[in-house]
């Protein structure tokens, strides 16, 4: 790059990268910004521009008070974010989601990051990763990295895939599990012996599942995807379905060292299991349910199985080509890498899903880097914020061994004590009781927000 260490080097010019840019120019910091396009385009991008959204035009729900990511929408609207301000200003109508023109939206961020006089916009591409002497770096470089880029990423992380076909497995909410029909155990009641939420089926219930399973309509290959393989500990369940009707029974859906505690006397014909997936609890995974099924497949098939009719989806399965970090294992609470303190990185690249999410990581870098470019340290926003939420799942509260991308939602929040009744004195139920734990995790986040906000500016770092 040959830049000196008087900057802060962004490479990628994302949604991420232009946040962070944003956030870091905004303080104070002179900013050098990297974007390989034109100079080397990629197989999704259309045009040169910054910030430009390959895929949808949606930022989905704009509902801070009831949804997960309408409240990470309002809490960037709180912390001066651009690609909110952007997208404000060339909404299209959506209903009650935030959608915006695409064209309009990337054109604004990249006009306001030219004019900025801490910005300076540099269009080439970064092959490696700077050393420590050229200053500080966030790496927003998203799950397009460039190959020789890529490459450089893996060798200093130590990891052995970087990309790869990823076929995530849904996540779902530990409350909507009937436990009526499920029940905790491991098998041959290993480890704490209750690790696992098990849900049993019989034998038609297993064909029944299989049947659908290798029916449903699945995800298709983008043209630039068909080449990539799969990562080899993580099959597609129809794949894996495709090699004959018993393959899942000896497989992840083996019942084997497993008791019903409902039906002691009955064994289970085939078992799904779930694996608690935070720290917290109140997420778990299927096991081995890595999927390409559509989406709304997924919803109607797994909720076929037994326990899982009124099941809520965290994040559902997919089928990405995808670059990311082992986040947990490799980052710090400040995106730092452990290993090279003066690499932060931003954005999907970090494991998150979806275009605020990946915007709202190069936020909070952005800001991370620029108290230490100050010579300072910058606390981060409370676990009860969903800001805190995403940074804190991504930088421990994940188990690095089953590590995905995810999705902001209130699974990832701390638990939080909500009203019982309603203002007439009926007891809340269903629907309305979960309207009003989403609520009171919004109201909560909203408030210790403005207290993160409020606190007085970094203090200088001890020497």
């Amino acid at each position: 790059m040959g830049a000196t260490s008087n900057y802060i080097h962004i490479i990628g010019g994302g949604l991420a990268g232009s946040e962070a840019a944003w956030q870091a120019a905004e303080r104070g910091a002179s900013v050098r910004l990297y974007e390989m396009r034109p100079t080397r385009g990629t197989d999704a991008h259309v045009t040169d521009h910054l910030a430009e959204l390959v895929c949808s035009n949606s930022f989905r729900s704009d509902d801070w008070e009831n949804n997960a990511v309408g409240l990470l929408h309002e809490e960037m609207r709180r912390c001066q974010s651009l690609i909110m301000l952007a997208a404000g200003h060339h909404q299209v109508p959506a209903g009650g989601a935030l959608a915006v023109d695409r064209v309009g939206f990337s054109k604004e961020v990249q006009a306001t990051l030219e004019a900025h006089p801490n910005i300076t916009i540099i269009r080439e591409e970064v092959t490696a990763l700077p050393p420590a002497e050229e200053g500080l770096c966030i790496v927003a470089t998203g799950p397009l990295t460039a190959p020789s880029l890529s490459d450089n990423i893996r060798r200093l992380t130590q990891e052995d895939e970087l990309s790869f076909f990823d076929a995530i497995a849904p996540i779902l909410h530990k409350d909507s599990i009937n436990f009526d029909v499920a029940w905790y155990q491991s098998r041959y009641d290993k480890g704490d012996g209750a690790d696992y939420i098990n849900c049993p089926l019989t034998k038609d219930q297993y064909n029944t599942f299989i049947h659908e399973l290798l029916s449903g309509a699945k995800t298709d290959f983008k043209e630039w995807e068909k080449d990539t393989p799969y990562f080899d500990g993580c099959l597609p369940i129809e794949v894996m379905a495709e090699r004959g009707p018993d393959t899942l029974r000896y497989g992840p859906m083996k019942p084997v060292g497993l008791t019903n505690a409902h039906d002691p006397a009955t064994k289970p014909y085939a078992v799904v299991q779930l694996r608690q997936d935070n720290a917290l609890g109140t997420l778990y995974n299927m096991v081995g349910f890595q999927t390409k099924l559509k989406y709304g497949e997924q919803t109607r098939i797994f909720r076929m199985i037994p326990g899982l009719a009124g099941a809520e989806f965290a994040r559902l399965g997919g089928l990405h080509r995808n670059t990311f970090l082992n986040s947990p294992k490799l980052l710090d609470t400040q995106m730092r890498m452990v290993s090279a303190p003066h690499l932060r990185f931003a954005g999907q690249i970090t494991g998150v899903e979806g275009y605020v999410e990946s915007a709202a990581i190069g936020l909070l870098t952005g800001r991370f880097a620029t108290a230490e470019w100050h010579s300072a340290v910058m606390t981060p926003p409370p676990a009860t914020t969903a800001l805190g939420a995403l940074l804190h799942h991504i930088t421990g509260g994940a188990d690095a061994k089953t590590f995905q991308p995810m999705n902001i939602n209130y699974g990832l929040f701390p638990p939080i004590n909500t009203p019982t009744k309603n203002a007439d004195g009926k007891r809340l139920r269903g629907k309305e009781k979960g309207r009003a734990r989403k609520q009171a995790h919004s109201h909560r986040a909203l408030a210790d927000l403005a207290t993160w906000l409020g606190t007085p500016r970094p203090q200088q770092a001890a020497e």
